[in-house]
């Protein structure tokens, strides 16, 4: 109940036995009443206002991706779904293995939040194994809670720490992913130093990168945010880097960009090795998609994700 309705809830008393209700009562509850229903129409109204903006902006989206750039071959746009990622890198995701496949099918991705809605999941969901580092003690927490089962099992290992430049590559090390052979994804979303960690890791080369980068800057701008160990967003466009700098990092270490997503927010990188012809040609510039933060209501799935999780594959389901 609102605290407008437990405010004129105590205004009346209980009426005494076989005493007539007064009549202050009766328009307390009269009030209570018309709260009740107001309350109603508003949660009605906040629906209708929240499927509306998503069918908006998934049109949007349609449009955006009916222009012929987006058509070209090797493009990644058009492949792109949402599952349990904040947009549409899990069907990005997916389309870059199909064409280039999976050795170890493991991941690490740090930036997790809860765990409900981060790059990995679906894949986790699909058998594969890896690490999720997380720095928020509540986010740990939950995360621990619902993911349950593969932690137990040894598929998911979860580490509660802050990511710097100075602890990431110990911490990828240390874990048993490290173990399984050739990492096949590393998704890096930390909100602001994610340059400066990328440049930090040695002890994994993994076949795809997903980095987010500040869609702000269009190339050829070329700038990164000072690395400071305690930074944390503040929710302004002071985030990470552009996406030309970004992608000179990645290709002094072997890897070319194939593609960022339609809102402008994550960068894939592919290891140079496994390129081939599989991806559009083009440089930083053809390939760069500025930020469109506001159409992310048109990459809904569904309901929006609940406390409890216990999906699992079939295949996985056959190992047991």
């Amino acid at each position: 109940m609102s605290i407008l309705g437990k405010f004129f809830r105590g205004l009346s008393a209980p009426p005494e036995p076989l005493q007539a209700p007064a009549p202050a009562e009766l328009d307390a509850k009269e009030a209570m009443r018309r709260i009740a229903e107001m309350e109603r129409r508003l949660i009605s109204l906040h629906q209708l206002a929240v499927i509306d903006i998503e069918m908006r902006t998934a049109r949007e989206v349609r449009e955006l991706l009916a222009e012929p750039r987006y058509g070209e071959p090797g493009r990644l746009e058009r492949h792109g779904r949402k599952v349990w990622s904040q947009n549409d890198e899990d069907g990005i995701l997916q389309e870059i293995f199909r064409r280039i496949g999976a050795t170890s099918r493991s991941f690490v991705e740090f930036g997790v939040s809860e765990g409900r809605e981060c790059n990995t999941l679906k894949l986790l969901v699909e058998g594969w194994s890896g690490l999720w580092i997380e720095s928020a003690p509540t986010d740990c927490a939950f995360a621990r809670r619902i993911h349950a089962a593969p932690l137990a099992e040894g598929r998911l290992e979860l580490l509660e720490s802050f990511v710097t430049a100075e602890n990431i590559d110990r911490l990828i090390s240390d874990a048993r992913v490290a173990s399984k052979g050739e990492l096949d994804l590393l998704s890096i979303d930390i909100d602001g130093n994610d340059y400066h960690v990328l440049k930090a890791i040695r002890s994994v080369r993994p076949r795809v990168l997903v980095i987010e980068y500040n869609g702000k800057f269009p190339p050829p701008m070329d700038v990164v945010p000072p690395y400071d160990t305690e930074r944390v967003w503040d929710g302004s466009d002071y985030g990470g880097a552009s996406l030309q700098a970004i992608a000179n990092l990645a290709a002094r270490n072997g890897y070319r960009l194939v593609g960022t997503n339609i809102t402008g927010v994550n960068a894939f990188f592919v290891r140079g090795d496994l390129v081939s012809d599989k991806f559009a040609a083009g440089d930083v510039a053809a390939l760069y998609n500025p930020a469109r933060n506001w159409i992310t209501p048109g990459f809904a799935s569904g309901h929006p994700p609940g406390e409890r999780f216990g999906y699992v594959s079939d295949a996985v389901l056959m190992s047991r």
